[in-house]
């Protein structure tokens, strides 16, 4: 199997994480309140209640310009951040799982329990893609992970659309209750900005796929929850850390905690779609 993967167009640096970053990675326990009730919202769309939960925290900056008279502004018009535009990832956690293919067995770090240990000891690496073109290693759950490039602009009012080069996967941010049944790679993302400025979202509905390369599984059952930071520092540089929490009952004893970090570009330079099968 290949272990080699294309780093010319990532960006990547041996530094020590700076100290803002370090701060933010207890970023998840933060307004938990309000990630309960978009999970629920995701789980149970059709309560009327969890509907108005999700209403509240979407709403949470849409007061118009006359206050609670006023018309409610929309997410795009409500956002305390841009997030919008290009940007490189700067691979500064994990680096030997997220740049070259896991060995077989290594599950370092991950709270799996018997069944998951269990599915990834049976993964044959000879009989499946190898791992940058296989597209179960680009679902949700572990697409922020690839050393990629991501595309950021808004879909319409309600709707982020994220783009990794990396597999070529598009998620969509929705701010509004999704019609969608999902069941694809990319499952269906609720979204909602708190007070903090952060982009929080909640993703269900996932296509089970690869949480590590190595075949470590995660289920349809698994939930996803992310916190996107706009960070910027002072000589002018901008990143985005996404904090990131998976749940999967069917494959975890734990939560499993990560962080990323991507550097803004001035433009698409080095985005390179690379197809997944």
């Amino acid at each position: 199997m290949n272990n080699e993967r294309k780093t010319g167009m990532i960006a990547i640096t041996e530094m020590r994480l700076p100290a803002a970053f370090v701060a933010m990675r207890g970023k998840p326990s933060k307004s938990n309140q309000m990630i309960r009730n978009l999970v629920r919202f995701a789980q149970a769309r059709s309560c009327p209640i969890l509907f108005l939960l999700f209403l509240s925290c979407t709403h949470m900056f849409a007061q118009g310009p006359g206050g609670r008279g006023g018309p409610p502004l929309t997410a795009k018009q409500a956002a305390p951040v841009d997030l919008t535009g290009y940007w490189v990832a700067v691979i500064v956690e994990d680096w030997k799982y997220r740049m070259i293919p896991a060995n077989k067995g290594d599950y370092s770090g991950l709270p799996l329990n018997t069944v998951a240990r269990k599915t990834a000891d049976s993964w044959d690496p000879g009989k499946d893609p190898p791992p940058a073109a296989d597209c179960r290693n680009y679902g949700a759950a572990n697409l922020m992970r690839q050393p990629g490039r991501l595309h950021v602009t808004w879909q319409d009012d309600q709707t982020l659309k994220l783009e990794s080069d990396a597999g070529t996967q598009t998620r969509l941010l929705s701010f509004a209750p999704s019609q969608s049944q999902g069941g694809d790679w990319q499952g269906v993302s609720l979204a909602a900005w708190d007070k903090a400025g952060s982009l929080q979202v909640v993703t269900t509905r996932l296509k089970p796929g690869f949480l590590r390369s190595n075949g470590v599984p995660y289920s349809a059952r698994t939930t996803l929850a992310e916190y996107f930071d706009r960070v910027e520092f002072p000589d002018g540089n901008l990143y985005l850390v996404i904090s990131t929490t998976v749940e999967d009952p069917a494959n975890l004893t734990a939560p499993s905690l990560t962080s990323v970090h991507f550097k803004k570009q001035s433009d698409g330079a080095g985005w390179n779609p690379t197809v997944c099968r």
